[in-house]
């Protein structure tokens, strides 16, 4: 940072020397601001080009002394779920490699499982005076809101780890959600055979309004439909979502469907159903569900789990606030959608695997 200022000083001196004015009136002129003659404008701006001076953002961005404040609006942590923590630790890394460039990164945190907590934090956040917002729209309706209150105040919102149908955001990164649910029912496919059994557990207090879960069964029964039409697919809702609920609905899901050959949990909950298969005297049903988290590796490791499908938090949430920065800093045009790799992790390969 310190090499980076002292190249833009020294570049200004030496194009005020040349002009034979002020270094005021060089930092005018690269800024475009005021108080400059059209003469000398044009005096400067050739010697800028004589000399081929392209001065450095950074230096620019760190001269300006205004600070750039990014808002980031997600699932409170800890939670049930440590999903969450590893969003939040992308976000830190993030802020750590851009606090020395005057950036403030304020973080917002709401319920999951509760929309009025989402609903108070967005607004409080979206009249806080941050210059832009990562978020992850976990309610479709009220994301949808947020994402238009943010539209009409000009404020540039990016969303991670789901997207929202019909809304333009500045960006999208995360997983293909559609995609991710296809390729669970590929794997599917060579786990089975025609009229073998598929369990398919969507765990969540607030089902309907979950977009990532929805879209992800969308793909699963898209593939489904077009190349395993033999499979019997029996889908559950768990709404209680604490380990004795999900115990008791799938002991009595199994008992009435015994010869599932697969379960597919469509989120990271994943752990809660290993728990419960581990108390079983034997594992009959393959298990597979989603991401890279402690609970999910270590039933990875005993092979409680089988397969993990992973998406790589982290990086969305550090990819996110970086992409808004430099959009916000520097006018960096932004791609609309930047896909996370869609993983699957076995205990033969997790121990090279990172979030």
């Amino acid at each position: 940072m310190k090499d980076e200022k002292r190249r833009y000083s020294s570049g200004i001196k030496e194009i005020a020397r040349r002009a034979g004015v002020s270094i005021g009136t060089v930092d005018r002129v690269i800024h475009g601001r005021p108080g400059v003659s059209p003469k000398t404008k044009e005096k400067v701006d050739a010697i800028i080009n004589e000399l081929g001076y392209q001065p450095n953002l950074v230096a620019r961005r760190l001269a300006s002394k205004r600070y750039i404040r990014i808002g980031t609006l997600t699932p409170k942590v800890p939670g049930e779920t440590v999903y969450w923590e590893a969003i939040l630790n992308g976000i830190k890394r993030a802020e750590a490699e851009t606090e020395d460039y005057s950036v403030i990164v304020e973080n917002y945190f709401f319920d999951q499982n509760d929309k009025r907590s989402f609903v108070l934090q967005a607004e409080v956040l979206l009249y806080s005076g941050v210059d832009g917002i990562v978020l992850t729209p976990i309610f479709i309706e009220e994301s949808t809101h947020l994402a238009q209150m943010c539209q009409k105040e000009n404020i540039p919102f990016v969303f991670i780890n789901s997207d929202l149908p019909g809304v333009q955001s500045l960006c999208y990164i995360g997983p293909n959600l559609f995609q991710s649910g296809y390729l669970a029912a590929h794997l599917i496919g060579y786990l089975t055979r025609s009229g073998d059994k598929v369990m398919v557990l969507n765990i969540s207090r607030e089902l309907e309004q979950f977009h990532y879960t929805l879209r992800k069964e969308e793909g699963f029964r898209d593939y489904c439909g077009k190349f395993l039409t033999g499979l019997g697919i029996v889908k559950a809702d768990i709404r209680q979502t604490d380990y004795d609920s999900i115990k008791r609905e799938v002991s009595q899901l199994l008992q009435e469907h015994k010869d599932t050959k697969v379960i597919f949990v469509t989120n990271s909950r994943v752990s809660t159903v290993a728990q419960y298969l581990s108390t079983l005297d034997h594992k009959s049903s393959i298990l597979i569900g989603y991401d890279f988290l402690p609970d999910n590796i270590k039933h990875l490791e005993r092979g409680t789990i089988d397969f993990l499908i992973c998406q790589k938090p982290q990086e969305q949430s550090y990819q996110g606030v970086m992409t808004l920065y430099h959009h916000l800093a520097f006018l960096t045009e932004v791609e609309p959608v930047n896909f996370m790799p869609i993983d699957i992790i076995t205990r033969e390969n997790y121990s090279s695997y990172t979030n």
